[in-house]
Order: C-alpha cells, then sequence, then structure tokens
C-alpha cells in the first residue's frame, strides 16, 4: 500500500480535523496545515494514516501483535535511488517505509508506503516527520541534525545517532574525530587565510588537496592546486574560506577500496567483503567485488574500516572509503552513514543485501550474512552521457545491452531529469569469475573482447628449464583453447631458488588458482599439477617418481610422462569446479571426443580394418 501525504496535520490541530493532502505552497517544505473537511478521504490514506499516527504505544510503533517482521514504521529522510533501494529492501520484509522528501517524483516515492513532500533540513518539518514513525533513519547526510539531537532528547529513536551524522556532515570535523581514534588518515590541516593554505602547501608539497569542510560529494567542493600560484583560483572556486576549508597532503594511491559495515544496536559488526572502486570524473563509476588485492590487505582494510565505525554512535549500515598507498598503507578517506553506492552489487551477489541489512540493524533485527554468493561481482553505474532526451535515449540503448547478458540486473532509479554525470541507475554482473564478469562488462560497453593478455593469470605453467617447452607447451595451448588468462615462465629450484621462493609465495595474493609444475608445492596453498619430463638416461621414470613420492601435507598431482595435455584439462577441471560457464565448456570437449571416437568407430566398420588402415594408418 502506498499513499503519497503532500501535508500532515499540525499538533494543535490533529484533535479537531482529519490530515488530507493538499498541494503545498512550496515543495520544500512540507504544510501541515489541516485540508477542509470534504471531500472524505481515500480508505488506503486513512489507513495509513492511523497505522502511524501517535498514540499511547511507542510512537511509531502499533499496539496490534507482530504479524511479521515488525510493526515499526521506518522513516527516512531522504527519497533518492538509496531511498528507493530501502524501501524495495523492506517490501520483500513487509516493513512500512514512509519517506520525506522534497521532489514529489523522487525516485522512492513508487515504492514507500507513505511520502511526504517536504524538506529534511527544515526542523519543524523533520519534527513533524518523526512523529509517524517508530525509528529514523538517514538517506543522505546533509539533514538537519541539530534537530535530530533535539528529537533524540525527547525520545524519538535516530539510528544512527544524531552525534554520528554530525561528524560526518563536516570533513574536517570526520578527520579529526578518527584521528582521536588512531585511525590512519591523509596528514590534514585547517585553513581559513591565505597565509595559512600557503604554509601547508610547503609543509605538504604540491599537488595540494583543497576540500570544503560540507556539503562536498561526487567531486563537489574538492580541488587541487598545483603549485602556490594556484591557491587563489582554486580557494576562489570553493567558496572562499569563509565557506570553511581544509587541505590534505596528496595522497599517491594506487587502488580505492571500499568496506561496508553493518553495526547493530548491541554495538556487534560485520564487514562486507572488500571492493575496489573505479573513479570517472571524481564519480564512483565501476565497483568490482572482490578486490583484486591481497589478503593481508583485505584483512587491513576490513580492520580499518571496522575500527572507524567503532568510533561512533548508533545503528545501520556504514560505507568507508579507503585509500591503499604504495607502500600497502590503508588510509581512510571519508565515511557515509548510510547505504552506498558501492555496496549496490550486494543486491545480487550477497546472501544479504545492504539495504536488507541496514534495516535489520536499525530495527534491531540480527545482522545478516555479508557473505559473497557469487564469486564475482562488478557494478557499473549508468551516469547521464548528455542532456534532455538525447541522454535518455543513450541511456535506454545501454539498458537494452544490458538485459541480453547474462548475470546482469538492471537499476533504474527512474529520475526525471538526466544531466551529464548524474546517477541515473546502475548494472550489476555476477559470475562465476572476475574474468567472466569483466569479459561480460566488456560486451555491455561495446569494448574490444576481453585481451588475455591484459588481465591477471587464472592458471601457471613454470618449467625448470627452456628445454621443457617442447612438452609444456602442449598444456598451454589447452589452456589457451579454453580462453583461460594464464602465464608460462621458467622458474629453476636449483639454479634460481630465490625466485622460486617468492614466485611461489606470492601466488595466490596474484590471483593464481593452479599451477602447472610440480617443485613449489611446498611453498603454496594453490593446487599444483605435476608433470613428470622425459630423460634420457632413466626416460622419464626419476621425475614422475619424484612427484608421487611427495611427503604427506604436500599434495602433487600428477599425469603420465610427459603428458602435458593432460595437465592442462586437469587444470580446466579444476577451475571448472566453481566456474559454471568453464564446466559447460570441459563438457563439451568431452562430447567432442566422444564423438570423434564414433566417428572413427562408423569409419573402421565401413571400410573394413585393411581399408581403414590403408586410408588412415599408413600415413601415420
Amino acid at each position: 500500500m502506498h499513499s503519497r501525504l503532500l501535508s500532515a496535520p499540525s499538533h494543535a490541530s490533529a484533535a479537531s480535523s482529519s490530515p488530507l493532502p493538499f498541494a503545498a505552497a512550496h515543495p520544500c517544505r512540507a504544510s501541515w496545515t489541516p485540508r477542509p473537511t470534504s471531500p472524505p478521504p481515500p480508505l488506503s490514506l486513512l489507513r495509513a494514516t492511523a497505522s502511524m499516527h501517535p498514540s499511547p504505544p511507542p510512537e511509531g510503533h502499533s499496539d496490534q501483535p507482530v504479524h511479521g517482521v515488525t510493526n515499526t514504521v521506518v522513516g527516512v529522510l531522504g527519497g533518492g535511488q538509496l531511498g528507493k533501494m530501502l524501501c524495495q529492501a523492506a517490501s520483500q520484509m513487509g516493513v512500512r517505509m514512509a519517506i520525506l522528501d522534497p521532489l514529489e517524483d523522487c525516485p522512492a516515492s513508487s515504492v514507500c508506503h507513505e511520502h511526504v513532500v517536504g524538506s529534511f533540513n527544515d526542523g519543524a518539518t523533520v519534527s513533524e516527520f518523526a512523529k509517524r514513525c517508530g525509528v529514523l533513519t538517514v538517506e543522505i547526510e546533509h539533514v538537519d541534525a541539530v534537530t535530530l539531537e533535539k528529537l533524540e532528547k525527547q525520545g524519538i529513536d535516530c539510528e544512527p545517532k544524531a552525534s554520528t551524522i554530525m561528524i560526518i556532515q563536516d570533513k574536517y570535523r570526520q578527520k579529526t574525530h578518527f584521528s582521536k581514534f588512531g585511525i590512519p588518515l591523509p596528514d590534514f590541516v585547517e585553513v581559513d587565510t591565505l597565509s595559512s593554505i600557503e604554509k601547508a602547501g610547503e609543509m605538504f608539497g604540491y599537488p595540494l588537496m583543497v576540500k570544503s569542510k560540507r556539503l562536498a560529494y561526487d567531486g563537489r567542493g574538492n580541488a587541487v592546486a598545483h603549485d602556490k600560484k594556484e591557491l587563489s583560483s582554486v580557494v576562489a572556486s570553493l567558496g572562499g574560506f569563509e565557506h570553511g576549508l581544509y587541505v590534505e597532503r596528496w595522497t599517491s594511491f594506487v587502488k580505492e577500496l571500499s568496506v561496508i559495515v553493518a553495526r547493530s544496536r548491541d554495538g556487534s559488526t560485520v564487514c562486507y567483503p572488500v571492493v575496489e572502486t573505479i573513479h570517472k570524473d571524481n564519480i564512483c563509476h565501476v565497483v568490482e567485488a572482490p578486490a583484486e588485492v591481497p589478503d593481508k590487505i583485505k584483512k587491513l582494510a576490513t580492520n580499518v574500516a571496522e575500527k572507524a565505525i567503532k568510533s561512533l554512535e548508533g545503528a545501520g549500515v556504514f560505507a568507508v572509503e579507503l585509500f591503499l598507498t604504495q607502500d600497502n598503507q590503508v588510509l581512510l578517506n571519508e565515511v557515509a552513514p548510510r547505504p552506498h553506492n558501492s555496496g549496490h552489487h550486494t543486491i545480487e551477489s550477497c546472501y544479504t543485501s545492504q539495504y536488507e541489512q541496514h534495516l535489520r540493524a536499525i530495527l534491531g533485527l540480527p545482522l545478516g550474512d555479508p557473505s559473497m554468493k557469487a564469486p564475482a561481482s562488478i557494478m557499473y553505474n549508468i551516469l547521464g552521457e548528455d542532456e534532455g532526451e538525447a541522454g535518455f535515449t543513450q541511456a535506454h540503448q545501454l539498458i537494452e545491452r544490458a538485459l541480453d547478458i547474462s548475470g546482469a540486473s538492471v537499476h533504474w532509479y527512474a529520475k526525471p531529469e538526466i544531466r551529464k554525470q548524474r546517477k541515473m541507475g546502475h548494472i550489476t554482473i555476477v559470475g562465476p569469475s572476475k574474468y567472466s564478469v569483466k569479459a561480460r562488462l566488456d560486451k555491455l560497453l561495446q569494448r574490444d573482447a576481453y585481451d588475455t593478455k591484459k588481465v591477471k593469470p587464472r592458471a601457471a605453467i613454470i618449467m625448470g628449464s627452456d628445454s621443457d617447452l617442447p612438452v609444456m607447451k602442449d598444456a598451454a595451448v589447452v589452456l589457451k583453447k579454453f580462453n583461460i588468462p594464464f602465464e608460462l615462465t621458467i622458474v629453476s629450484a636449483h639454479r634460481t631458488p630465490e625466485r622460486m621462493y617468492h614466485y611461489a609465495l606470492s601466488a595466490k595474493e596474484r590471483g593464481l588458482e593452479v599451477i602447472i609444475a610440480g617443485m613449489v608445492a611446498s611453498l603454496t596453498s594453490v593446487p599444483v599439477i605435476g608433470v613428470p619430463i622425459m630423460t634420457s638416461s632413466l626416460h622419464g621414470t626419476d621425475s614422475l617418481l619424484s612427484i608421487v613420492q611427495m611427503p604427506k601435507g604436500i599434495p602433487v598431482a600428477t599425469v603420465a610422462i610427459g603428458n602435458a595435455e593432460n595437465a592442462g584439462l586437469l587444470a580446466v577441471r579444476m577451475l571448472a569446479s566453481r566456474d559454471p560457464e568453464l564446466g559447460d565448456k570441459a563438457t563439451e570437449y568431452q562430447h567432442d571426443l566422444r564423438d570423434m571416437v564414433l566417428e572413427k568407430a562408423k569409419r573402421l566398420e565401413e571400410l573394413g580394418w585393411e581399408g581403414y588402415t590403408e586410408l588412415y594408418l599408413k600415413k601415420h
């Protein structure tokens, strides 16, 4: 049930008038003056209003027995795409959602239980809206946090807490807060005069990142001064020192990471897998899950994110954006106290989406499993490429292609206007491997076929000497046939022991999933397949015995002497165990072998053994 309320009764008039909708005089502020008594309100509106009207039980809670997940009405300040996806998750759980947003046709308006048209930055409007809700949350941090703090003192349940919203709203205050808790950050300092910013430039060097303290997001409110001469123009572009500025030391990062952290009412937390965010003109454009970084970096990023969120107050989902530096440091960039763009993929790729998780957290329900149910996922933001109908046409063409791609899901936010670089929707692609989802993204964007030379290899073929190449190339032929990215190199256990040691230890972190070679099995947890090489003295028996007599705890699979082709096929089957597409190709290969044998049998029967020998065997 959905009813749009453009107004609601003032507290003083509630006893004498019915809360009937009428056109507000100003769309950015809800009017709380009652409408004349006729005509009578729709039944659906009466039911919605009655269920949300304050009564002796806790406000926003029904005194009726719970016939589902909860009777609590969730109020959301903001009705953008995040609010829309919150409402969609709530619908699956049977949770009633009330939205406060100044736009009558905001994205969440079509899926919420109740939409109040009004400003979430107006104290009186927020206060009246809060009376209709059992718990109040946000989908945008730029709200009236002072009013939220007053409401909390009056007993209104706000999650996360107003104190957290206040910290996050001011980026300088945010950095100061996290620094007190020992969270690693880029160096930063407040500036309020030309002299102070010049001193900051001398201290941090150039380029220098200059930021607005408030109302900065999606690249807005940030500017870079490349030298001292640019400082004045950069400050002016950000509204001047009176606007509130600070500077950060330039961070030379190799990747931007993000961790979604969910915190329950009792303070317990769960973290989603670390993802990599790829930006276009300072706007998140692509999110890859999980991030292709070593396990130790994932652990470090998760620890930094969890520590940061535990320093704040309140329940909900938080996004922690991070920098990975060249020397493997993880630095906190900023935090969002709400669901986030970097967590959109969780709708399709995780057991519990960030939106369901946020509702669980603020309602005091058990937190869900944040782990991925798909091996790999990639999220692509649909950004406005043009203004007006031309922009809508381009977006529609992209959506049409997405609907023809396996594992792709389209989310269109239904914003009434399109502008360049505006987030209009997103597409999530899930698949059996990172290689697979990236290839599908290339198809979506009509880019050249994914070049296996440019992607991280899934398999490795390593030899002790180039003299092994005539044998080991057969494994390479098989991997190439199945379109599996691989690397082939020489790693001698006797001549280059240090190289072998470092190669094996880094194999898993570099994304290798199987290695064809026997000498590194004791140094890696990656599955290893040995290929006995034919020798002149013992005809490969020595090589075979050295592989099959590996000590307990050091497993190595093996094949017949010189049969690198089977080693390649075994590697394919290992990879196919968690890659359905590759599994289908392996099955097709088996069918081709069967068909080949049946064809030979048919010809033998038709020609007889003598004719078959003459035609097919003598030439060999």
